[in-house]
C-alpha cells in the first residue's frame, strides 16, 4: 500500500499554498493583524508593541522581527488556517493563554465569538488594502520571497501545470508574484484565492475541474499540517513546507502522519527527480 508521503507515477499538477511557501509574509501578517485587533479591541491592546504603527506606513521588517510578541505569533501561525486565525492568535496571546497543540488552539478558538472571528476576517483584509495604498513600498518589503524555491520553479516550469491554492486575497498574490518576477509562471487561471472556499480541498477539486487532472497526478504543498490532512483524502500527494514557519514540532507530525517533508535543498529532487 502506498504511503501518503511516496511519489506518484506522473506529477502532472503542482499546487502551491502561498504564504510561508512562496512568500515569507510572516512580519506582514503580524502587522495587519495587530491593527486590525487594535482596532476591534481597544488602541492600547498588546501592550506597548509596535505601540507607534498605523496604515500610514509600514515600519522596517528588522522592527518586527524583533519584537517578542511577534515571536509568540509567529508560533502560533501553523495552527491557524485563514487571516480571522491571526485575531484568535493575538486573543489568546494578550490573555496568556497557553495554545501548544492543534487541539488545544481548536478549544480555544471555539470559545471565541462567530461574529468577532468574522468581522476580524473582513476588517483585516480592509486594513491590509489601505497599507499596501499609503505604502506599497514599504508593504511589499514586508514580505519576501523564498528565492531558493523561486529558482525552483522558474527552472521546472516547463514540466508542469504551477498553480497556486491560497487563503490569501488575489489582489495581493499578484502584486506579490510581480513583484517576485514569477507571475509569468502563474496566469490568473491558476490563482485560486480566497473566494475559491475556506478549505483548500475546495481549491484541489477546482483545479481537477479545470485542468482534468486526476488528483493521484496532482503535488499539494503547504506549510500547515491540518490543510495536508484534508487534501490528502482526495488522494492528492501532500508534503509539507519546511521551509516556512513551521519547526521540529510541525516537521515531526508531518513525518508521523506520512506526509513528505519538503526542505529547500530537496524539494527539487523529491518533486522532479
Amino acid at each position: 500500500m502506498r504511503s501518503r508521503a511516496s511519489v506518484p507515477a506522473v506529477t502532472e499538477l503542482v499546487a502551491l499554498d502561498f504564504d510561508g511557501v512562496i512568500s515569507d509574509s510572516a512580519p506582514e501578517s503580524f502587522l495587519v493583524a495587530l491593527l486590525t485587533y487594535r482596532e476591534l479591541v481597544s488602541p492600547n491592546s498588546c501592550g506597548g508593541h509596535l505601540a507607534d504603527v498605523s496604515t500610514e506606513r509600514a515600519p522596517g521588517i528588522d522592527t518586527i522581527k524583533r519584537d517578542s510578541l511577534y515571536q509568540q505569533f509567529v508560533e502560533l501561525m501553523p495552527l491557524g488556517n485563514r487571516a480571522e486565525d491571526f485575531g484568535v492568535a493575538l486573543h489568546a496571546l494578550e490573555s496568556s493563554v497557553p495554545l501548544p497543540t492543534q487541539e488545544q488552539y481548536d478549544r480555544w478558538r471555539a470559545t471565541v465569538d462567530a461574529s468577532w472571528i468574522q468581522s476580524f476576517h473582513t476588517l483585516f483584509y480592509q486594513i491590509r488594502t489601505t497599507l499596501s495604498i499609503n505604502d506599497p513600498e514599504g508593504w511589499r518589503c514586508l514580505m519576501g520571497p523564498y528565492q531558493a524555491f523561486l529558482d525552483v520553479l522558474r527552472r521546472r516550469s516547463g514540466e508542469v501545470i504551477l498553480t497556486i491554492a491560497t487563503a490569501k486575497d488575489r489582489r495581493s498574490v499578484s502584486a506579490l508574484l510581480e513583484g517576485y518576477g514569477i507571475a509569468d509562471l502563474f496566469s490568473p487561471d491558476r490563482v485560486l484565492d480566497k473566494e475559491t472556499g475556506v478549505r483548500k480541498d475546495a481549491h484541489l477539486r477546482t483545479l481537477r475541474d479545470r485542468f482534468g487532472i486526476p488528483f493521484d497526478h496532482m503535488v499539494f504543498i503547504d506549510d500547515k499540517l491540518n490543510h495536508l490532512e484534508i487534501v490528502s483524502k482526495l488522494g492528492v500527494r501532500c508534503g509539507l513546507a519546511a521551509w516556512g514557519y513551521n519547526g521540529a514540532r510541525e516537521a515531526e507530525l508531518a513525518r508521523r502522519a506520512g506526509f513528505a517533508v519538503f526542505e529547500l535543498d530537496n524539494v527539487e529532487r523529491m518533486l522532479f527527480g
